[in-house]
């Protein structure tokens, strides 16, 4: 992995092997990034694909290998109780091993790069973002307090 601050943004390049979101969160620590919102493109070798079931207050995790060509991530970063935290969606297009064209996509709990990734981090100007947990979903929300 490798990245540039120009401005008030910056610009991630991970290769092969990284993970995306720890890699994300990892640069955010680093460069002192409170929150922050993202997007990239890029192709893969494993997604981990969480769906959140409201009925049971938990995610089901599906992973899909192979070449994933990452046809949209986008997320935010922010400051939680226990650090920072990310919230990451992506979509990926792929071949099957009939070899029909497929699409999956959704919450992300893991990305790992194939050949590279391309990302753009950009940092929240003149404030901090938190989160909060919201006990009737279970899950967290931006929180502007």
């Amino acid at each position: 992995m490798d990245y540039r601050r120009y401005n008030d943004t910056v610009y991630v390049r991970m290769d092969k092997g990284d993970e995306i979101v720890r890699g994300i969160l990892d640069i955010c620590e680093k460069e002192k990034i409170c929150s922050a919102v993202f997007s990239g493109i890029g192709g893969c070798s494993e997604a981990q694909i969480q769906t959140f079931i409201p009925e049971t207050g938990n995610f089901e995790t599906r992973t899909v290998q192979g070449m994933l060509e990452l046809v949209s991530l986008n997320g935010n970063v922010v400051s939680d109780v226990d650090g920072l935290f990310a919230h990451t969606h992506a979509l990926f297009t792929y071949k099957n091993g009939d070899g029909v064209h497929c699409v999956a996509g959704g919450h992300i709990k893991a990305i790992t790069v194939l050949y590279t990734a391309e990302i753009e981090l950009r940092p929240v100007r003149g404030g901090t973002i938190g989160r909060r947990h919201d006990p009737e979903t279970g899950t967290g929300f931006w929180n502007f307090e």
